[in-house]
């Protein structure tokens, strides 16, 4: 039935202004703006709405949004150097390393937040 439909997700900030100088500035994505809300393009033609709530806004304490990355080493220091601080998860099933990267089976995976406290994370392929 929806087979067809070029679905799209989405998800709440609590400001559009600090989310777009991080997607677009910082993340280095195409992101345009409409009717107050934010739409960033992805690789492969995807896109992502993100829309403002004020202080209504509550982060989403789960993954909203994974990167495939090739290299997870090279990508987790360059957000570093880029000013991203990395999730630390010690003493929990998906403990990372001094890195901010989960190594202990499945993908590797290293999580951080945006200006808005929403998870995201970069997930080696």
């Amino acid at each position: 039935m929806l087979a067809e439909s070029t679905a799209f997700s989405g998800f709440s900030v609590d400001n559009v202004v600090p989310a777009k100088e991080f997607y677009a500035g910082t993340l280095g994505l195409k992101v345009s703006e409409h009717n107050g809300m934010l739409t960033l393009h992805l690789a492969g033609g995807g896109t992502v709405i993100l829309y403002p709530k004020g202080a209504a806004h509550q982060p989403a304490s789960f993954t909203v949004l994974n990167f495939p990355v090739a290299d997870i080493d090279a990508t987790v220091d360059a957000l570093a150097g880029a000013g991203i601080a990395f999730e630390h998860y010690q003493g929990t099933p998906t403990e990372t390393d001094s890195k901010g990267i989960f190594r202990r089976g499945g993908p590797l995976i290293a999580w951080f937040k945006d200006p808005a406290g929403n998870v995201l994370s970069v997930i080696q392929q």
